[in-house]
């Protein structure tokens, strides 16, 4: 299990996970997620209570709003299996990360 959290106006890099489902509970603030899998995409709104799986093999990529940090806790299955399993990818076509190492704070793991 983890915490993250991404600054306001901030957008993660996109990632795909090798091995892992995650399920992703939000707790703070408001963003957005783009998540990709073979010809599907799509973005969903995150605010306070939404949950969201991503299988494995999805490419995904956070924001938080201009306005305010987005939080979340996030379970994998099976355990995060280490330092490899999140792979960078080519990530939302209209969204534009602000630094390139502009990755959420992680609280624990």
């Amino acid at each position: 299990m983890a915490h993250f959290e991404l600054g306001p106006g901030r957008t993660s890099r996109a990632v795909e996970h090798r091995t892992v489902d995650e399920i992703w509970y939000v707790v703070g603030g408001r963003g957005q997620m783009w998540r990709s899998q073979e010809d599907r995409s799509e973005i969903v709104d995150l605010e306070v209570g939404t949950c969201i799986t991503i299988p494995v093999g999805t490419r995904f990529q956070f924001r938080a709003s201009a306005s305010e940090s987005l939080a979340a806790v996030a379970v994998t299955m099976p355990p995060w299996s280490g330092d490899d399993e999140a792979v960078f990818v080519d990530g939302c076509p209209e969204w534009r990360v602000v630094d390139d190492h502009d990755v959420p704070r992680t609280k624990s793991r």
